[in-house]
Formats: C-alpha cells, sequence, structure tokens
C-alpha cells in the first residue's frame, strides 16, 4: 500500500501493521530466558489485532537460526536494544525530575503502564484516533491501569497536533521528555523538518528529545531490498519500503543542532555492546553511522 497525502489506518493496515509488528517483536524478546526487556502487554495487544504474521513473530514461529533477519536471538537483541534506549531515556528524564512526558506515533506502546513513574508524572500519546482507541480499549480489558496520569491525544502528526496537545492540559512552560520512536522514516522530509520546529516550540529549557539518527548514506538499495524481503519472509502484505519516505532530508542531529539542542549519538554497535550483544558484523555497513539520539535543549541566551 503505497503512502498518499492524508492516508489513515489502523493496527492492521499500512503504518499501523509496523506498530504491530513491533509490539510482537517485543512479546517474542519478552518470552525469552532472562529477557532484557519485559512488555507484559504487547502479546495480548498484537493478538486482539488479529493480524496472523504478527502473531507469528510473537510466537517465534518465522524464527530462522542463522538467518540474517529472522534469526531469534537476533531479532531478541535489535528490539532489546531499541525499547531499553528509550525506557531508559524516560526513566532518567524522571529521575532528572521532569515529570511531563509526550509519546509521539505512540501505536501499541505500553510505557505509560509499565515503567516506574515517578509520582505526579503526566503522559501525553499522540497518535491516530483508531489507534489510541484500540489499545485504550485493549488495555483496560485486561485490567491494565497507567502507571502515571495518562492523557490521549488522538490527533493525526499531519495536522494541528501542538494545539490538540495544549487543549489535553500539555503545559509548554514544564520542561518534557519526548520520544519520536521508528517515526521519522515515515515522515516527509518537510514533515520531520516541522516536527522538530513544533517540538522546539513547545519545549522549556531542559526539555529531552529521543530518537534514531539515521545515515542516509546506510539506506541504500540493498538495505532497501532487506526490508523488502523482511517483509515477505514473515508473511506481510505490507511492503515496509512502501511506506518510508525516501529523499534528501537533514540530519536529525543536525536539525536539532540548529534548534539550540545539545544532541549526542550513541552508535548502534556502542548500544549492542552496551547490554553485551555482538554486533551482527553483517549489519554494520548497512547501519553506517545510525544509532540512537538524545538531546537536551540548552536555556536561551
Amino acid at each position: 500500500m503505497i503512502r498518499t497525502e492524508g492516508d489513515t489506518w489502523d493496527l492492521a493496515t499500512s503504518v499501523g501493521a509496523t506498530a504491530t509488528g513491533v509490539a510482537a517483536s517485543r512479546a517474542l524478546a519478552t518470552k525469552q530466558p532472562d529477557p532484557l526487556i519485559n512488555d507484559p502487554y504487547a502479546d495480548a495487544l498484537v493478538r486482539a489485532v488479529g493480524l496472523e504474521h504478527s502473531i507469528r513473530v510473537a510466537d517465534g514461529e518465522v524464527c530462522v537460526e542463522g538467518d540474517l533477519m529472522l534469526d531469534r536471538r537476533r531479532m531478541c537483541e535489535q528490539i532489546a536494544v531499541r525499547t531499553r534506549f528509550f525506557d531508559d531515556f524516560f526513566l532518567a528524564a524522571a529521575a532528572a525530575g521532569i515529570r511531563q512526558a509526550v509519546i509521539l506515533a505512540s501505536g501499541l506502546d505500553t510505557r505509560a503502564y509499565r515503567l516506574a513513574w515517578p509520582a505526579g508524572t503526566v503522559v501525553f500519546e499522540v497518535d491516530q484516533p483508531a489507534v489510541l482507541e484500540f489499545k485504550t480499549h485493549t488495555l483496560a480489558g485486561l485490567g491494565a491501569e497507567p502507571a502515571a496520569e495518562l492523557h490521549s491525544v488522538p490527533i493525526d502528526l499531519r495536522d494541528d497536533w501542538p494545539k490538540a496537545l495544549r487543549d489535553n492540559g500539555f503545559d509548554p512552560a514544564l520542561p518534557t521528555a519526548w520520544i519520536a520512536e521508528g517515526l521519522l522514516i515515515y515522515l516527509p522530509p518537510d514533515a520531520q523538518d516541522r516536527l522538530f520546529d513544533n517540538i522546539t516550540a513547545l519545549s522549556a529549557p531542559g526539555s529531552r528529545l529521543a530518537t534514531e539518527h539515521m545515515d542516509a548514506a546506510s539506506l541504500t538499495e540493498k538495505w532497501s531490498e532487506l526490508m523488502s524481503q523482511w517483509s515477505k519472509k514473515i508473511g506481510s502484505d505490507v511492503d515496509l519500503m512502501d511506506l518510508f519516505y525516501s529523499g534528501e532530508r537533514t540530519a536529525a542531529r543536525d536539525d536539532l543542532t540548529g534548534h539550540g539542542w545539545d544532541v549526542s549519538v550513541q552508535p548502534t554497535r556502542a548500544a549492542y555492546e552496551a547490554h553485551g550483544f555482538p554486533y551482527p558484523e553483517e549489519l554494520a555497513d548497512l547501519a553506517g553511522d545510525s544509532g540512537y539520539l538524545s538531546a537536551t535543549l540548552k536555556a536561551q541566551n
């Protein structure tokens, strides 16, 4: 399904199906012995969506030992590294006294329910109305309770989400912790620029932001081929490459630096090694200098 202007989705279609796929990977990783991550809701959410190929991922039925993309250990390590980066980012921000958090394009993210938020923390989830409605309803049926004060903001990020965020109780005068996990590649380059403009305008000094840092030079034909192969191997009728936006874009690191943020990037290899995981050398050339970005907004002079 090729992206079109103004397209919408639920958790079984288009971009929404990728959120279900990521939750399926978290479910699989959670089930492993001595898991690095624990998402107690991922498996039930995936089954509630009902996508057969995502359920098979959650159950480990697509795993192929030694496969570049489908080896069980590699799949679990990759999602564990990614999940822990954003988990640890929020926990560090909370430890520093930040009590306002925003999850952009939240999908099936369950951090509002499963992290140990300090008292007084308010978490805002921003995503398509159908996505948030499904997740909220399903988690309520499981008896899950948010671990912080949770505000759902049902709006497309292509619309006036800053106004919707403020209308739902967001206070731009307070330092905020923002995450944009697995989001940027699904935005056109100009929409990514607007996203960072809006985040900066809504952020008080001391606010923090985490996202992926993509090395544009690494988005090669071979990388595209691997992504398409992944879709086919797990039995999905959604080709990831149909959902990505190509074209030149300003790297998140450069964009945020220009907006007055202090930016650091943890290379993917370092993120793996921090958890004692060997970095797959076959992926090194594909990843380039991609990694995980964190930033803090400096006080204005």
